[in-house]
C-alpha cells in the first residue's frame, strides 16, 4: 500500500512586486510529484509571477488554467493539515508578508512542532514577523541566510526596502551567512531551510524534501 502523500503549503506574496516564476517553478515541479502542494496568499490573492521567459511562460499559462493555481487565504490556513511550508523568493515579501499576522501563527505552529519549513531569497521576510509569546523573534538562535546586502543593493528599490533580510536576521538575535552574490547558498539549522536567493531555490527544496521523507 502506497504511503500517504504529505500536504506542502506554498505561502506567495500578492504584493506588485510578485513572486519570481524561475524560484516558483523549480520548487512546484520538485515538490508537486511528492506532495499535495496548497497556494496560499493574503486574502487568497492572484499571484503575479515576474521575471517569466520564453522558456516558461507557456507553462505558467497552462498552470493558470488549473483550478489548483488559485491560492486560499492565509486566513483559512489550518497549520496542523501540512506536514511542510515553503515560501519562494519573491520581491513582494518584504511588502505583505513580512508583517502578516495570520503567517505568523503558521510559522509559529511550524516551529513549536518542530515540522520542516524552508524560505528562499526575499521569502525570508515571511519568517520576520513569527514571535514567542514573549515578543522575543523565533529565530533568534537560528543560523540562516537570506538575500545579503550586496545583492539588494544592485535593486533600484534598495532604499525603500521596508527591511534588509541581512540587517533584520542580525538585529533580531539571528545568525546570518551568505556567499558571494548569486551563490548558491543554503543554511540547515534543525527542521528550518534558508537559500540566499534565486539560484538556491532547488538546492534548499530538494533538503526539503528530503527532511519531510525523514519525519
Amino acid at each position: 500500500m502506497a504511503a500517504p502523500r504529505h500536504s506542502c503549503l506554498f505561502v506567495l506574496s500578492s504584493a506588485a512586486e510578485g513572486v519570481s516564476a524561475s524560484s516558483f517553478l523549480q520548487a512546484y515541479n520538485l515538490v508537486s510529484p511528492n506532495c499535495t502542494v496548497q497556494l496560499a496568499s493574503p486574502n487568497g490573492k492572484n499571484i503575479e509571477y515576474v521575471k517569466q521567459d520564453e522558456s516558461n511562460r507557456r507553462w505558467f499559462n497552462e498552470f493558470r488554467a488549473k483550478a489548483s493555481s488559485t491560492p486560499i487565504g492565509l486566513e483559512t490556513v489550518d497549520p496542523a493539515r501540512y506536514a511542510t511550508v515553503f515560501i519562494p523568493a519573491a520581491p513582494g515579501a518584504v511588502h505583505d508578508l513580512l508583517k502578516n499576522q495570520d503567517l505568523a501563527q503558521i510559522i509559529s505552529h511550524f516551529v513549536r512542532e518542530k515540522k520542516p519549513l524552508c524560505a528562499v531569497g526575499m521569502g525570508v521576510a515571511g519568517l520576520f514577523g513569527a514571535k514567542k509569546d514573549n515578543g522575543s523573534w523565533w529565530f533568534e538562535d537560528y543560523s540562516l541566510t537570506g538575500p545579503s546586502v550586496f545583492e539588494e543593493a544592485r535593486h533600484a528599490e534598495f532604499a525603500s526596502l521596508p527591511v534588509i533580510p541581512e540587517d533584520f536576521i542580525k538585529e533580531h538575535g539571528g545568525q546570518y551567512s551568505s556567499s558571494e552574490p548569486d551563490a548558491i547558498h543554503v543554511i540547515i539549522d534543525r527542521h528550518v531551510i534558508t537559500g540566499q536567493n534565486v539560484q538556491s531555490t532547488i538546492m534548499a527544496v530538494q533538503n526539503l524534501i528530503l527532511m519531510s521523507t525523514q519525519k
